[in-house]
């Protein structure tokens, strides 16, 4: 094949360089999607919920201080709902909708607040957290899709890292709650952003009109770059059906491309509850206690300031992944877990042994430093690795199985954990140590980089060098096409009024003609450059 020659002009000069907020199309879009992100807030508050609540005496005395198995029961309540919706709401999400699956999950979630804030019996309280499992299912599982399809490009990576890092907004207000008097009830109200582009598969128009509102400064239809994204959008899903012409479950390990993003999207879901951090997350009563802190303002002191400080960290990782790159994040994040957790079984072992006071003083800050290793990758990048690799297909899919692998592992911890801690107390931690080993291992051996790619440029490098090619160059073929013909076509079209004609499709070029007047010169770019604006 011919070489393809460089044009004039490229996506670089039509991707707004200025500050967002000076693009009314921008500024519009991030305050809607700003309300998917309050979803991993909700999420924070519930699933730390019973963490802080563990540390006043009296929820201990209401519920006769559970340990053990009924205080795994009781941590594990939401997310037992969550696992019995999980298989479930993908085909919610791909059959009416993102937006549709989130307003059903906000519905089913304000049930269960209303019963749990008035649930009398511990048997009710449990029932009341199973419900609100089951809903926030839902709104997870289409909230991060919103946000990864809808988001301007250049800013897609940071907005869906700040998805997962904003579950801290919420664990802080949890963690914070314990200071105060009483026992705190969630509650939840939200609003759903507008339906992600790819919800309207089969409606190329109401697609276009979605992307030039919020991605074209000033709503223009023939933007080069709304027309360079739709190119791709249905190249890409052009290529998905010929691979995958049923979609289901079974569609996740039907090509080799695809089983190699399950086997990552599985193993980072594992190492994101399994490397130290769900003793903490879950149990923080039991590890203050296990070097000699036993004050109730103390513990529920060191839990909330630890909640600020991973905010502050995942928040700042979030904004630097599209600078340092992804898998540099995650080989950092991995090496200096495992280095921060081995100190921390030092000192575990030193004041249970030994009973040296020093050590219980280095555990605090050892948990912290323990805590900003795994923040730089896992806080930001579990939700926004994940849907970056899986293509649109069987993107909700993926997600929930994704969802389904943190809540097997999370069960794990919540049972297990106050178990093996109880039987054989720090050498338990030892675990973990060579666990951390062999994740440290996997990361540096299979994490695929990702950064300055578009999501269908990104999903083609799993699928085989040819895709990813015909990916690269069919945006900037559309756009130049589409460019060229403008002018061409603005003596031969009907008025504005017509919106049935406001675009044409070429199947076989898979490019869109939009026919309105405009007087604009003949421009062209190539998608060479892409990867520097995304």
């Amino acid at each position: 094949m011919a070489p393809r020659s460089l044009p004039e002009w490229t996506i670089v000069d039509f991707i707004h360089r200025g500050p967002w907020w000076t693009n009314r199309g921008i500024v519009s879009l991030n305050l809607c999607l700003f309300l998917s992100l309050i979803t991993s807030c909700v999420n924070g508050l519930d699933s730390s919920l019973v963490n802080g609540l563990q540390i006043l005496p009296d929820w201990q005395i209401f519920f006769n201080h559970p340990e053990g198995k009924a205080l795994g029961l009781i941590q594990s309540a939401q997310n037992i709902g969550g696992f019995i919706a999980l298989p479930i709401t993908p085909f919610v999400s791909d059959t009416l909708g993102r937006r549709a699956s989130l307003f059903i999950g906000s519905l089913i979630l304000l049930a269960g607040v209303a019963i749990q804030f008035a649930a009398p019996t511990v048997k009710l309280f449990i029932g009341a957290r199973v419900i609100l499992g089951f809903g926030l299912a839902f709104c997870t599982n289409s909230a991060p899709l919103l946000l990864l399809e809808l988001a301007y490009p250049t800013q897609r990576g940071k907005i869906t890292s700040f998805y997962n890092s904003s579950w801290y907004f919420g664990s802080i207000i949890s963690a914070w709650a314990a200071c105060g008097p009483g026992e705190y009830r969630p509650s939840y109200k939200g609003r759903t952003p507008p339906s992600s582009v790819l919800d309207l598969d089969g409606q190329e128009g109401k697609a276009a009109q979605i992307l030039a509102k919020y991605h074209a400064n000033g709503g223009d239809e023939r933007d080069p770059l709304v027309v360079f994204e739709l190119a791709q959008i249905r190249h890409a899903l052009r290529m998905e059906e010929l691979n995958n012409k049923h979609t289901s479950y079974w569609s996740l390990l039907a090509t080799p491309g695809n089983r190699r993003r399950m086997t990552l999207i599985i193993a980072i879901a594992i190492f994101s509850q399994w490397s130290g951090n769900g003793l903490v997350s879950y149990y923080i009563n039991l590890v203050l206690e296990g070097v000699g802190i036993t004050s109730a303002e103390t513990k529920a002191a060191i839990n909330g300031g630890l909640q600020i400080f991973n905010l502050v960290v995942a928040l700042g990782s979030a904004s630097l992944i599209d600078w340092v790159g992804r898998r540099t994040l995650f080989i950092v994040s991995n090496s200096g877990m495992l280095v921060a957790f081995g100190c921390w079984t030092i000192t575990e072992a030193l004041f249970n042994e030994l009973h040296r006071a020093s050590a219980a003083k280095a555990t605090i800050p050892l948990i912290f430093l323990y805590y900003f290793f795994y923040d730089i990758a896992y806080s930001p990048m579990l939700v926004a690795y994940t849907l970056e690799i899986l293509p649109y297909k069987i993107r909700a899919k993926g997600f929930a199985v994704m969802n389904i692998a943190v809540m097997l592992t999370i069960a794990f911890n919540q049972f297990v954990n106050p178990w093996a801690i109880q039987a054989i107390g720090w050498w338990y931690y030892i675990v973990y140590c060579g666990w951390l080993i062999i994740e440290l291992v996997f990361v540096v051996t299979f994490i695929v980089e990702t950064k300055g790619r578009t999501l269908e440029e990104t999903a083609a490098i799993f699928d085989g060098e040819q895709q990813e090619q015909d990916i690269a160059h069919m945006g900037g073929e559309a756009a130049t096409m589409t460019m060229s013909r403008a002018v061409a076509l603005e003596d031969r079209v009907p008025t504005d009024s017509d919106e049935s004609h406001r675009w044409s499709q070429d199947k076989e070029s898979e490019t869109y003609h939009p026919i309105r007047p405009r007087q604009t010169p003949e421009v062209s770019f190539h998608s060479r450059d892409i990867g520097r604006a995304i």
